[in-house]
C-alpha cells in the first residue's frame, strides 16, 4: 500500500479543510494506506531563502533548521502528497506555499534539481462555489504538476464553506472519502 503525506495548510486546526482531510484519510486508511499528516500552522517553518545551499546533507537537506526537518524524511518516502488548503485570495494559503517552497531542498540533492516523482491530491475548501472561483487554484495546481512532473490522483473542491462547520453534510466530504478509498 501507499505512504501518504498530508500537508494541511489551513490556519484553522478544526476548520473545513481539516474535515476534508479527515474524510480523505478515513478512506485511505480503510484501503490500507499509511498516513502522515502535518498541520503546518502549528509548526515553525521559515520561508525559503533562495540560497541554493541545500542538498548537501542527505538527512537534513536545507540549510535552515526548523520543523521542515520533520517533513523531509516523510516527503522523500511518500508515494502520494496531499496538498490541503482553504482558498485565500484565489490561491493556497501562505502556510502551504511556504512549506512547499522549502521542498526544493530535496530537489537540490540531485545535480539536475530533479524533484522526486510523486502522485498528488489537491483538497481545497473555499467560500466561493463557482467554477471560475476555483480557476486560479486549478491553474497553479496544473502548472505545479507539469513542472514537477507529478501526476494527479484527484482533486476535491468544496465551495460554499466559509465558516467553521459549513462543510457538514457537503458532498465533497463523501467525494474525499471515496478518493482516499480508491487510491
Amino acid at each position: 500500500m501507499s505512504k501518504i503525506l498530508i500537508l494541511n495548510g489551513s490556519p484553522r486546526l478544526h476548520g473545513n479543510t481539516s474535515e476534508l482531510i479527515r474524510a480523505f484519510a478515513s478512506g485511505a486508511k480503510e484501503a490500507g494506506h499509511t498516513i502522515a499528516r502535518f498541520d503546518l500552522q502549528s509548526m515553525q517553518i521559515h520561508g525559503c531563502k533562495g540560497c541554493f545551499g541545500g542538498g548537501k546533507d542527505p538527512v537534513s537537506p536545507c540549510v535552515q533548521k526548523d520543523d521542515m526537518e520533520k517533513i523531509y524524511p516523510v516527503y522523500e518516502q511518500a508515494d502520494i502528497v496531499v496538498l490541503a488548503s482553504p482558498m485565500y485570495y484565489w490561491s493556497i494559503t501562505g502556510q502551504l506555499k511556504c512549506a512547499f517552497d522549502r521542498l526544493f531542498a530535496v530537489a537540490e540533492k540531485d545535480p539536475n534539481y530533479a524533484n522526486p516523482k510523486k502522485k498528488v491530491v489537491l483538497l481545497i475548501a473555499a467560500e466561493g462555489n463557482t467554477e471560475d472561483n476555483f480557476e486560479p487554484v486549478k491553474h497553479y495546481y496544473n502548472a505545479l504538476l507539469k513542472h514537477m512532473r507529478w501526476s494527479s490522483s484527484g482533486e476535491i473542491f468544496a465551495g460554499g464553506v466559509f465558516n467553521i462547520g459549513d462543510i457538514k453534510g457537503h458532498p465533497a466530504l463523501e467525494q474525499a472519502y471515496q478518493l482516499g478509498k480508491k487510491l
